[in-house]
């Protein structure tokens, strides 16, 4: 592991950035005959945020817990909750969000 200097840290945090991580979880729906088309849809429309570089990282959780999913959005609180309240997963009962702001460094990935 590479050794920072604080002068490096220092840098490193001046150029962070605001984004809000997303917290999905299901609801009892989830279970619900039918709801696979709504997960379907729930889906596109997550492919469609991340190539818009509007949540630009998208983790799926399949542990069988009720926690469905985490994201990142490059949008604040107030906008990301408008993002959230039109998901078909979310208008349809299926799932349930936390939304919190956070701060993280631009140009981070998963490898």
């Amino acid at each position: 592991m590479k050794s920072y200097s604080d002068d490096e840290m220092r840098q490193g945090i001046a150029a962070a950035k605001s984004y809000c991580v997303v917290i999905l979880r299901a609801t009892s729906k989830r279970r619900e005959p039918g709801v696979d088309t709504i997960i379907w849809e729930h889906g596109r429309r997550n492919f469609g945020l991340r190539a818009d570089g509007v949540m630009p990282i998208v983790c799926a959780v399949n542990d069988g817990s009720d926690l469905s999913g985490v994201g990142i959005f490059t949008t604040p609180v107030d906008e990301t909750k408008r993002i959230m309240d039109e998901d078909p997963g979310v208008k349809a009962g299926v799932f349930t969000y936390e939304v919190h702001p956070c701060r993280g460094f631009p140009g981070s990935s998963l490898p």
